[in-house]
């Protein structure tokens, strides 16, 4: 196999990959439209208009929901971040070009969809929600300086990441209307993730040690894309104490999924350098099963004296 390099020469080889993968996501893509999962009749005029302003008594979620739908929801809201960094890797021409805007397009629905149901059913305070989009949006979102072949890497994971943050919030708001919501946009998630994935299982056919290497260096140094936003460390460990998103699920669901659909333990065709960042990845992947399920046990652990401590406080009433 020739080791071409993941620059422009391997995006250039990877174009028929690109238009088969952009058609086969045409043709499985469904219509629709954010408007048909939003209660409206449950909607009423703040104070600007002589209605009524937000009130925490309002809501029907728990903190727990609502950290993780704000987290969500500010994460797509960098859309024009993320659709200037892909821009930038992949190009506006061409298959390329084709997917930036199609792949934009269907994200953008995302924000809208969550927003409008948060704001009509009063589910957060709107001024702090709209005060954390500017800050965000102000502050944006920057890859560094990851090459085109990371870049692509680095989606097929951070879109199966998202589709599974996306899935457990709906479960965890108790909310049908923002479950049935969230799984809707969870499926486009998946698809993006194929799409990039089934990219990436082609660069290893055409440079298997650099898209090994690419695979490593993503794999190790993986973040969301809402890391940089205010507050997110703190509602990540609200996040992963409810088991929405944590490491366990990171391993179990994001990365292990993704590496076996490319083979990457049972390939063949790897130089030196692929097998050395192979052996890398392997190394890490160990520690963050171990991570993960030191997590899990302290997680339990916790739930266990709470529980615990309630128990104790309702027997006196029960007797």
């Amino acid at each position: 196999m020739s080791q071409t390099s993941p620059h422009g020469g391997l995006l250039a080889e990877l174009e028929p990959v690109v238009e088969q993968n952009l058609n086969r996501h045409l043709a499985l893509a469904q219509e629709w439209h954010p408007h048909d999962y939003v209660p409206w009749s449950e909607g009423r005029d703040f104070a600007f208009l002589g209605g009524e302003d937000w009130a925490p008594e309002q809501s029907r979620l728990d903190e727990t929901a609502k950290a993780a739908m704000i987290t969500n929801l500010l994460t797509e809201d960098n859309l024009p971040s993320y659709h200037r960094e892909i821009a930038t890797q992949f190009g506006q021409d061409g298959a390329w070009g084709t997917w930036v805007g199609r792949w934009t397009a269907e994200e953008n629905r995302h924000g809208i969809a969550m927003r409008d149901y948060l704001i009509v059913t009063r589910g957060v305070d709107p001024v702090e929600l709209e005060r954390a989009r500017m800050d965000y949006m102000t502050s944006g979102y920057d890859s560094g300086d990851k090459t085109p072949l990371e870049a692509v890497t680095y989606v097929s994971f951070q879109e199966l990441a998202t589709r599974v943050s996306h899935r457990n919030t709906g479960k965890a708001t108790g909310d049908p209307i923002a479950d049935k919501m969230l799984a809707r946009i969870s499926k486009d998630e998946n698809l993006h993730m194929v799409f990039y994935r089934n990219l990436v299982a082609a660069a290893f056919e055409i440079a298997p040690d650099e898209t090994m290497q690419a695979v490593a260096q993503e794999v190790m140094h993986f973040e969301m894309p809402g890391a940089t936003m205010a507050g997110f460390r703190k509602n990540s460990m609200i996040i992963a104490k409810a088991g929405i998103y944590d490491l366990r699920l990171h391993h179990d669901e994001v990365v292990q999924p993704v590496l076996r659909a490319w083979e990457v333990f049972e390939r063949t065709n790897l130089g030196p350098e692929g097998e050395k960042a192979r052996e890398d990845l392997a190394a890490f992947l160990t520690g963050l099963d171990a991570q993960a399920t030191k997590f899990v046990e302290s997680r339990e652990r916790m739930r266990a004296r709470v529980q615990a401590r309630s128990d104790d406080a309702i027997a006196p009433l029960a007797q």
